[in-house]
């Protein structure tokens, strides 16, 4: 009897123990830095960054599922934000690098580019980001191929507003992603580099004047593009496609401006909508893990109470009358702790409600922005691929009303031995 007693007691004595806040203590998380360039790259060795915005990542499956969604914490409004603004914090760190040319966030359809970034949310709380990105060059080589960048937050950007504006939580990432295409670019020799520039060149030249440009690219036998010959130093229709292509620029500098001009507007609500979502998921995960353990203890010891075989004499009426009282105190225990636990579920799903009415709250803020790009309107929620896609036929139109309409001759080109000049 003395041994069920012990069991008993010991147990009521470690659910009032778990009763209490168990708190874990945060290690400040390591800052890793972009690799600044230490050296001035030459300038027919410094590539242009083009960044599109990253697939948003909302399952087909449950895409007008609202429930589903929610308990994956994707809100795909809020998901279609932050496609944006992860582009736009990439190019920053890129650029702030001084590794690159020009670094750009440009639209879906924008192709002849030295480097491209392409990437998908793979999970995006206020927690945790994960990130799955792809990097190749205008050959068609590829530097990073569908890989995971995934880290917690950083809490100290969480403490104060201050904080918050002078390093992203999860900066960490963008800066793992810089310094991954650093090193995949140093791998190139100076020659492959200047290439990567002179395709770029000619692939554009090609998309826009397909029938003038043919002969000037072909594939090696990796299937990587290669330089076959270059326009002469005087070619008429290089110079006139080297102004349309100036022309082509500024739109995507427009386009690029936008982009940032979006993600400066988003910054201070989004920083919020991210510590609260971080504290929401912080108090949900803590109120699911007491609800398990004392649901799970509860019946332990209601279990215990109703099962366990009596140790006391049928003649000892004392021994029994003690063995009773214990078998009640324990059933009342563990009834007790069910019922906490309950109530702990109860508190995670006003959490998680908490957190769908704070992402809900956001997505009233980050409605489509309209940017006029030479007179015509560009309207970035997905239509911006498409007046991209306008702009490039009327840079089309703009070419043939040079040139009359009719396709000149190409000049005689040098010999690939020749030192050639770039087209831009």
């Amino acid at each position: 009897m003395r041994r069920q007693l012990k069991y008993t007691i010991c147990g009521l004595a470690l659910l009032g123990g778990l009763s209490g806040c168990v708190v874990n203590e945060t290690k400040p998380l390591p800052k890793i830095n972009a690799i600044q360039a230490q050296t001035q790259i030459p300038e027919d060795e410094l590539l242009d960054v083009a960044v599109r915005p990253f697939d948003a990542g909302v399952p087909a499956e449950i895409a007008k599922d609202e429930d589903a969604l929610a308990k994956r914490r994707i809100y795909p409004d809020i998901r279609q934000a932050e496609s944006r603004y992860f582009a736009t914090t990439l190019r920053s760190t890129l650029e702030s690098s001084g590794q690159w040319g020009a670094v750009r966030v440009v639209p879906e359809n924008v192709e002849f580019v030295d480097v491209l970034v392409t990437g998908k949310i793979l999970d995006s709380t206020g927690s945790n980001l994960a990130l799955e990105v792809s990097v190749t060059d205008s050959t068609g080589r590829v530097w990073i191929k569908n890989k995971r960048y995934e880290s917690v937050a950083d809490l100290g950007s969480y403490k104060t507003n201050a904080a918050l504006k002078a390093r992203d939580p999860f900066q960490n990432v963008y800066s793992e992603i810089a310094n991954d295409m650093v090193a995949a670019r140093d791998k190139l020799l100076a020659d492959e580099r200047r290439d990567i520039r002179r395709v770029t060149d000619l692939r554009f030249a090609g998309d826009l004047a397909p029938e003038v440009m043919q002969g000037y690219l072909a594939k090696d036998e990796k299937g990587l593009l290669k330089v076959v010959r270059l326009p002469a130093q005087n070619d008429p229709i290089a110079a006139r496609i080297n102004r349309i292509r100036e022309r082509d620029s500024g739109v995507v500098d427009t386009v690029n401006g936008y982009y940032a001009n979006f993600s400066d507007q988003m910054r201070d609500s989004y920083g919020s909508w991210r510590r609260s979502s971080s504290e929401e998921i912080e108090k949900e995960t803590r109120a699911r893990n007491k609800a398990r353990t004392r649901t799970f203890l509860g019946a332990a010891a209601v279990l215990a109470s109703v099962f366990v075989p009596g140790q006391c004499a049928s003649t000892d009426y004392n021994c029994r009358r003690i063995e009773s009282a214990a078998r009640t105190a324990g059933a009342i225990g563990g009834t007790a702790a069910i019922l906490s636990g309950l109530k702990k579920y109860s508190d995670a799903r006003v959490h998680a409600q908490s957190l769908k009415e704070l992402s809900q709250s956001f997505q009233a803020e980050v409605a489509p922005q309209v940017v006029d790009v030479e007179g015509r309107t560009l309207r970035l929620t997905g239509s911006a691929e498409e007046q991209y896609r306008e702009w490039r036929e009327l840079l089309r139109q703009l070419y043939l009303e040079e040139t009359g309409g009719v396709h000149e001759a190409k000049d005689a080109a040098p010999s690939p031995a020749e030192p050639a000049p770039k087209l831009n």
